[in-house]
């Protein structure tokens, strides 16, 4: 790894490796989509709790990523982890200022600010992109926008089947930054975008089958 990496994180990313690299048989592609230095909005698709892990994985010879995270996470240890990874604690639905605050710092900074758009595990079911990005990316428009797909990871907890990981980063198509447009504008269009690269997926040992859309 030749990014820069916080002690924790780079713990993390070495214990959970073996079971992305090895067990889950991951392949990236278009990792140079991800500048190495500068600030970077990062937008994926969220199907699994093993997304996180993957894409962070697949990121980690480029540079970290400092994801808004649920709170609930941080209890006793795992919220020690967690701080030291650089994750940021958002209440989610409550319009947390001062996780965004914390995260338009961190972008200023310099820093990598990795976001689901939808903001909670999609479960099979189309979900709407939150504005949080937008918000973001509206507050430092020298931000990169990067985008990521990741698939398989659905398949990690559901032994003895070995999963197929893949993790694709890409520019999108329309990364335009307006700041008079409503701040879900931006994110929706990235998620469109993702959506169609990505399909969503029932995570799950035995899933049910998505459920018919309603005519």
């Amino acid at each position: 790894m030749s990014a820069q990496l916080t002690p924790a994180y780079r713990a993390v990313i070495g214990v959970t490796s073996p079971i992305m690299w090895q067990w889950s048989r991951m392949e990236v592609t278009g990792l140079e989509a991800l500048p190495a230095t500068g600030p970077v909005l990062l937008a994926a698709n969220h199907d699994s709790y093993w997304d996180p892990i993957a894409i962070g994985v697949a990121a980690a010879p480029t540079r970290q990523i400092h994801a808004l995270a649920k709170s609930s996470l941080w209890k006793p240890v795992l919220g020690w982890v967690l701080d030291g990874m650089g994750q940021i604690p958002v209440q989610r639905g409550k319009g947390d200022a001062a996780a965004m605050d914390r995260a338009i710092e961190e972008l200023r900074a310099g820093k990598c600010i990795g976001i689901f758009p939808e903001a909670t595990r999609s479960k099979g079911l189309e979900l709407r992109a939150r504005s949080g990005f937008g918000r973001l990316a509206q507050a430092v428009p020298e931000a990169t926008i990067v985008c990521a797909t990741v698939t398989g990871t659905v398949d990690v907890p559901r032994f003895p089947k070995r999963p197929e990981v893949r993790v694709d980063f890409f520019r999108p198509a329309d990364a335009h930054v307006d700041p008079d447009e409503p701040p879900a504008a931006l994110p929706a269009r990235l998620l469109s975008e993702i959506r169609a690269r990505a399909p969503r997926v029932v995570p799950g040992r035995r899933p049910k089958p998505v459920a018919p859309a309603s005519p």
